[in-house]
């Protein structure tokens, strides 16, 4: 059970997007979390939004298109492996919301290759004014990417209803006073959301897992993560290949 809330009023949100070498897919995204951000404004007119591009390691026009983008920074990273790139957002963040108290600031979290529905931003925030300081969101991946068997054993693995048992990066909003509190991303290249939000949940702050804030992202099988969403896609390709389910050990516990 998660522990007790306190109500909180976000002062404004940072979407934070890691990209290695995403030319082909990061303005589909970029897209969808303007739209996110044009429907805030909507529904919740006070809160400013930020977004931030990680270019990690890119040697394609990645950099370029983000830089391009209206209302977006861009960080470029050398790291090489996404959990430091999404710490570099963070602390791009931090950097640039100083006269903001913590508390008041949403960190959302997706991915270059994913696309966030509109309501993303507004649901989040309706959670985090109900007092959670955690939001665990689902993702599917597009059906059109993936062969009808594959897409049948994805659907057959996950639960994606309310207090639904994933993690992904590519759908995780939280205050950045969470983020702190847990130790924020490691530079690990791989489950660095996994991590957090065990940490968050360790440090006793209330959190919801839940379907309202679906994301869909890629359903490509090479992907940048060795040991990523891709690859766990692939992984259901292959009938004697035992397969995990990826993230569920952090809220299954």
């Amino acid at each position: 059970m998660s522990p007790p809330r306190v109500r909180t009023a976000i002062d404004q949100v940072q979407v934070v997007i890691p990209a290695h070498d995403e030319e082909g897919l990061l303005p589909r995204c970029l897209a969808s979390v303007r739209r996110a951000a044009d429907h805030l404004a909507e529904v919740r007119p006070g809160v400013r939004v930020g977004i931030t591009v990680v270019a990690d390691c890119c040697t394609d026009r990645t950099v370029e298109i983000a830089t391009g983008w209206p209302a977006t920074q861009v960080v470029v990273s050398r790291a090489g492996n996404v959990g430091a790139a999404r710490r570099a957002g963070v602390d791009h963040v931090v950097r640039h919301t100083l006269a903001t108290p913590p508390e008041l600031v949403w960190l959302a979290h997706t991915d270059a290759d994913s696309v966030v529905p509109e309501h993303w931003l507004a649901a989040q925030l309706m959670l985090a004014d109900a007092g959670f300081a955690m939001v665990v969101g689902t993702v599917v991946p597009a059906r059109t990417d993936l062969p009808p068997h594959i897409w049948d054993q994805w659907r057959a693995r996950h639960h994606l209803g309310e207090g639904h048992p994933h993690v992904h990066g590519a759908n995780l909003g939280l205050t950045l006073h969470a983020s702190q509190v847990a130790g924020g991303f490691q530079p690990a290249p791989a489950h660095e959301d996994v991590s957090l939000v065990a940490a968050v949940r360790s440090a006793g702050l209330p959190w919801c897992a839940t379907a309202a804030t679906q994301v869909t992202t890629s359903g490509r099988q090479q992907g940048r993560v060795a040991s990523g969403f891709a690859r766990y896609l692939a992984r259901l390709s292959s009938p004697t290949t035992r397969v995990e389910v990826p993230g569920v050990r952090a809220l299954s516990r």
